[in-house]
């Protein structure tokens, strides 16, 4: 199995576990726990910042003091948008699940004393990129242009069946800003209906990291460098959650030369 596809491990508790230490990288730290309705899990954030996301259900939410209430109304990551919770470092946070949920942390170093925020769905842009069989809709819950997170950037795309997503190729692994940022990544998969399947290709221009993994409802995907277009395939919706975190907070990319002339 290819060291940058991360299988779920069970059915309930913490079904995905990422830490920088894990993926032999710097920033980004990613994990997915699925609690029945009644059970609750909490932590301290410490030095890392963190950015609770709702994929689907409901849950009390409280963190650094103040209690939200129940947040989240989607029983399915196809379905809406998602509610999430920012969490600043030296902080702490508790979830009680209202029905089944199924809970995304996502972490990158803190760097300055934030606030606490509920992101609520209404707060949410949303947009529809690219044409054809390329057309991907965009959920954006911290973009850059939000300056909740110091290191954090939380986006959830939906690529229906048939149709191809981080595509055209582009890498965003070098720290060369204006031209290109470095940032690393996860890809959070689901599936509709569950059964279905799709693909990513993660790889470098010289081809010493070249890997094409089967993307299969609830894996998680690394991208440490290189480019890392998805595809899925027909009859099946997917959806992918992504962290990205590095130095700086800001998505400038790459596309592969070899593939531009699709933008045009």
């Amino acid at each position: 199995m290819s060291r940058l596809l991360v299988k779920p491990q069970g059915e309930t508790g913490t079904v995905i576990a990422v830490t920088p230490q894990s993926a032999g990288w710097t920033y980004v730290g990613f994990e997915v726990q699925k609690l029945r309705a009644g059970e609750s899990t909490k932590a301290a954030t410490g030095d890392r910042e963190v950015c609770l996301v709702l994929v689907s259900g409901t849950a009390e939410i409280s963190a650094g003091g103040e209690q939200f209430g129940r947040v989240g109304e989607r029983m399915s990551p196809f379905e809406g948008k998602p509610a999430a919770v920012y969490v600043p470092g030296q902080s702490d946070w508790a979830v009680t699940a209202v029905t089944d949920i199924e809970l995304a942390i996502c972490s990158a170093p803190a760097l300055s004393q934030k606030k606490v925020k509920l992101i609520a769905p209404e707060t949410m842009s949303q947009e529809t990129r690219g044409k054809g069989t390329n057309v991907r809709h965009v959920t954006n819950i911290l973009p850059e242009t939000d300056p909740t997170a110091d290191a954090l950037l939380v986006v959830e795309v939906i690529t229906p069946g048939g149709h191809t997503s981080s595509y055209p190729p582009h890498k965003h692994d070098q720290d060369d800003l204006p031209n290109e940022s470095y940032l690393e990544e996860t890809y959070y998969h689901r599936l509709n209906p569950p059964q279905g399947y799709g693909f990513q290709r993660v790889y470098t221009d010289d081809r010493s990291l070249d890997e094409v993994m089967l993307l299969e409802d609830g894996v998680t995907t690394l991208v440490p460098k290189g480019y890392h277009p998805c595809a899925a395939i027909h009859g099946y919706d997917l959806y992918y959650l992504n962290v990205m975190a590095g130095p700086k907070r800001t998505w400038k990319f790459h596309n592969e030369k070899a593939h531009e002339w699709l933008l045009g």
